[in-house]
């Protein structure tokens, strides 16, 4: 959307200048002629998301996914770090770590996981 942007404010500019000869020909009122140039603007824009395959709709389809997903998978965690699923997950978690978090029902007082996982997303976001 961005690589489109030099090309629609020209192509703006160029339909402005004819939107404006093409209303002082018919005689249009500034209302009328505005109305004209941006139902051919709509139209232009569009097509050139057709041609380059880069609606907006498509950078906002992952926010869609991810932030369910992201509620989800936080809830489930949460429900089995409380021990909402029975004590044998309880215990599993409990004693199924490794390195520094042995008990994974502890908060972690280092940071790391909450950090790593914050850089990971982020990493993510910006590849």
């Amino acid at each position: 959307l961005e690589n489109l942007q030099p090309e629609i404010k020209e192509l703006a500019k160029r339909l402005r200048y004819e939107v404006s000869v093409r209303g002082k020909q018919l005689g249009w009122s500034e209302k009328v002629a505005r109305f004209h140039f941006a139902k051919n603007m709509r139209r232009i824009v569009a097509e050139l998301y057709v041609r380059d395959n880069c609606h907006p709709f498509k950078a906002t389809v992952l926010l869609w996914v991810q932030i369910p997903m992201w509620v989800c998978v936080s809830l489930a965690l949460r429900n089995c770090s409380v021990g909402a699923l029975g004590s044998a997950v309880q215990e599993q978690f409990s004693s199924g770590g490794a390195l520094w978090f042995t008990d994974l029902t502890a908060p972690d007082s280092t940071w790391i996981l909450p950090i790593s996982l914050g850089l990971v997303n982020l990493l993510v976001v910006e590849v």
